[in-house]
């Protein structure tokens, strides 16, 4: 019975070796890949943080409703709509420029007697680039969306 029990035994013994090893050698592959994925994402995250972070840091001025300078206001997007240029140096005063192609609206910027449009191209929430264009569409029906807009860091100033 003896001898019955050590077969049995070394069988099995065979079977948790064989899966012992197998366990072995698939579980730290497993984990490299699993901890490879981590690292992946965790420099993701620390690059994305950062950069939503300094949308605000890196602006250089703010569009705000006209007359809020002191205690910046959002403002709405239609055409006629007046909106300020508040850079840390000066105020600029402008009103807004509303065109559509369908249902795409395209917003500008003009400042006060002066012939140049910027267009507000998006860049982050709450963040816009101006970027001089002509403007393309026709005049907005009804003087545009209405959209009410909060305060928008603007990331790229031009000379005014």
């Amino acid at each position: 019975m003896r001898q019955v029990f050590r077969q049995r035994g070394a069988a099995h013994d065979e079977a948790a070796r064989h899966l012992h090893n197998r366990v072995q050698v698939n579980f730290p592959q497993e984990t490299k890949k699993v901890k490879n994925r981590l690292i992946a994402t965790c420099v993701l995250l620390a690059a994305l943080c950062p950069a939503l972070a300094t949308a605000a840091d890196e602006s250089c001025a703010t569009l705000v409703g006209a007359g809020h300078s002191e205690s910046p206001q959002g403002f709405q997007l239609r055409d006629g709509e007046p909106v300020d240029f508040v850079s840390a140096t000066k105020t600029v005063h402008g009103k807004l420029l509303v065109f559509s192609n369908g249902d795409m609206f395209r917003v500008y910027w003009q400042p006060d007697d002066r012939p140049q449009k910027y267009v507000l191209a998006n860049a982050d929430t709450n963040a816009v680039r101006l970027v001089e264009s002509a403007p393309q569409g026709s005049p907005a029906p009804n003087g545009g969306p209405g959209v009410t807009m909060p305060p928008q860091h603007v990331l790229s100033c031009p000379a005014l």
